[in-house]
This record gives C-alpha cells, sequence and structure tokens, in this order.
C-alpha cells in the first residue's frame, strides 16, 4: 500500500514520533504494538471515523481532542499520545490513516525483537514463513480463507511457529492472516520483511542459488551487494536445484542473474573503477 503526498510526511512524522516513544526503556513496546493494532482494526471498521479524523476541513487539534475522548480510556498514555499527534497531521486518503497505525504496530513489534537481541531471526524466519507457504497451496489456502474464523487462523499459525520461531513472528504473522486488509499473504510477509531491515538500514536480497553457499561466499556477496546498492544489505537465502550452479539476486524490483563467481568478480571490478 502507497501513500502519497501528505501522507508520506505525516507518516514519516509518525514514525519519527514512535521512534521517540520506543527510545525509553520504560515503553512497553509490546503492549504498544497490541494498542496500536487495535486502533488499526478500529478504524478498518469504522469508515465514517477515520474520515472525520483525516478531514482537511477540520482543525488538527480538533481531531486530536477527538481522538484522545475515542481512545484515551481505552489504550496507554504513550499509545495515546502517539494516536493523538498522529491524527493531527494532513492526509491525502483516510485509508492511509489505517495503513500508517498499522505500520506502526509492525514496527513497534519488530522493535520489541530489536531490544531482545532477535532481529535477525524476524528476518530470516518471516522469509522461511513465505517459502513454507508458496510450496504449500493447501496451506496458503487455509491462511488466507476470508470465511475462516480468525481464532482458528490464529490457532493454526500457533501450531506452525509456536516454540519454532520468536514470540514477535509469530504475533506479526498472526497479526497478517487474520487481518489481512486486503493484501495478499505475499505482499504482507513482503512488506514486514522490509520493516525488518530498515530497522538496521539495510536492505533485503533474495538469493537463490543450486547449492548452500559457504559464510564467505555469503560474507563477500553480502559485502559486494553493499557496495554496489550503497546500504547495508540482509541475504535471504533460498536453494533451488534448478538454477543449475548458478545464482538469482532479487533487491526491490531489480534482478541479478549469473554464476556466483561472474557477479563477485563483476563486483569486485565496479568497486577497482
Amino acid at each position: 500500500m502507497t501513500a502519497h503526498g501528505a501522507s508520506r510526511e505525516a507518516t514519516a512524522a509518525a514514525r519519527e514520533r514512535l521512534d521517540a516513544l520506543t527510545d525509553s526503556t520504560s515503553v512497553d513496546v509490546a503492549q504498544l504494538a497490541d494498542e496500536l493494532a487495535a486502533v488499526t482494526a478500529l478504524l478498518d471498521r469504522e469508515v465514517s471515523l477515520r474520515r472525520v479524523l483525516t478531514d482537511p476541513a477540520q482543525d488538527g487539534e480538533a481531531k486530536a481532542e477527538l481522538a484522545g475522548r475515542l481512545f484515551g480510556s481505552q489504550i496507554g498514555g504513550p499509545a495515546a499520545d502517539l494516536v493523538t499527534g498522529t491524527v493531527r497531521s494532513r492526509w491525502s486518503q483516510s485509508r492511509d490513516l489505517v495503513d500508517a497505525f498499522e505500520e506502526l504496530a509492525d514496527i513497534a513489534d519488530l522493535t520489541a525483537a530489536q531490544r531482545a537481541g532477535v532481529l535477525d531471526d524476524v528476518e530470516d524466519e518471516l522469509f522461511r514463513f513465505g517459502r513454507i507457504v508458496s510450496s504449500n497451496p493447501a496451506l496458503r489456502a487455509a491462511l488466507t480463507d476470508r470465511t475462516a474464523d480468525k481464532a482458528a487462523k490464529s490457532e493454526l499459525v500457533h501450531s506452525l511457529l509456536g516454540g519454532r520461531a520468536t514470540v514477535t513472528t509469530e504475533r506479526l504473522v498472526t497479526r497478517l492472516v487474520t487481518t489481512p486488509r486486503g493484501r495478499s499473504l505475499e505482499a504482507g510477509l513482503e512488506s514486514l520483511s522490509k520493516l525488518a531491515a530498515e530497522r538496521r538500514d539495510r536492505m533485503v536480497a533474495v538469493v537463490t542459488t543450486a547449492v548452500p553457499l559457504s559464510d564467505t561466499q555469503k560474507q563477500r556477496l553480502g559485502a559486494a551487494l553493499a557496495t554496489l546498492y550503497g546500504r547495508q544489505m540482509h541475504l535471504n537465502i533460498d536453494v533451488d536445484p534448478e538454477v543449475l550452479g548458478g545464482m538469482r539476486v532479487q533487491v526491490g524490483d531489480e534482478v541479478i542473474n549469473g554464476s556466483i563467481a561472474d557477479r563477485l568478480e563483476d563486483a569486485r571490478r565496479r568497486m577497482a573503477s
């Protein structure tokens, strides 16, 4: 989901407010994530309410006051401050406000993982879960069935990830599966992976190889891609024998094909030039 114009600026400002809040270790970021997710769910259901809160004809302070009355007794102080500050901003479309709160909830959960030192694990688990789902049509159908009960979907996710993945990964996947908000499962997982990478100011490269890479090859490839793109790179590595001894690298919308040796040599040449 892409925000435009005023909504982009408003979302960026909301993320800055969230970062300022979560810089304090006294803030329970998991609770904050749950409360922001609850706000997201309410605004997603109540179209008229989100239109009022994003009405450009209404004064920002008036909208903040309304949000404070509606949510102040239902959520904690940090979440209430974030919500009221966010609705003060101008939004291009009412739906963009809901998208922003959903993103803030995800970032809060990822911040909890970062605090716990398991953010790398979350990135890897999201990638692996996506691969498992894509290779199992029956599982994907069960997770995306619009007629299925949310509790049943949550239980299915727990049976797949409970005890096998971090708490953060299970929370993020459960929220995505039970409240997809029009997104495909694949798009939602990709969005979460990007947010996780951004927590360390890294890009994500999906690397498909015919055989597993050695640690040395991973390090060299990561360093080469970081040099090419000017940012640290998180590698999600998938093994597919059909690559025929080569590899495929996808960074965002860009796809790089070629053998490992050829690509590394090309990267070294670019670095030397």
